[in-house]
């Protein structure tokens, strides 16, 4: 299976196992988008950007305070939250979703696939 075939495997997981999600991106950690499947209203370039700053700015947290190495991070809005996994050193896994999303099972499924895909970086 290709690089692209998996990625699109894997994208394609997460949203039957949590189909409430509104969004799933794999972008690379400069912000740009490689992969997506995003419901209207969302744009991929946006969404990229900013899961690209999120985790450079979580990594600084790391480094500055000495918590290791940055592997998520989770923003809850009054009506969404936006999951950020970290994806090999090259790229991210962003998620959105209603806020009264199950985070367990988000986070059970998007770390299995933001694991999977860290074998393609």
């Amino acid at each position: 299976m290709s690089k692209v075939e998996e990625i699109q495997k894997g994208i394609a997981q997460l949203r039957l196992a949590v189909p409430e999600l509104k969004g799933v991106l794999l972008a690379t950690t400069e912000g740009l988008p490689v992969a997506h499947s995003l419901a209207d209203g969302l744009d991929p370039q946006r969404f990229a950007a900013m899961a690209a700053a999120a985790v450079s700015l979580a990594k600084k947290f790391g480094d500055n305070l000495n918590a290791g190495s940055m592997a998520e991070i989770t923003v809850t809005g009054s009506e969404a939250q936006i999951y950020v996994y970290a994806v090999g050193a090259k790229a991210v896994l962003a998620l959105a979703a209603p806020a009264a999303s199950n985070a367990g099972l988000i986070h059970l499924e998007a770390r299995a696939v933001a694991q999977s895909f860290s074998q393609l970086f």
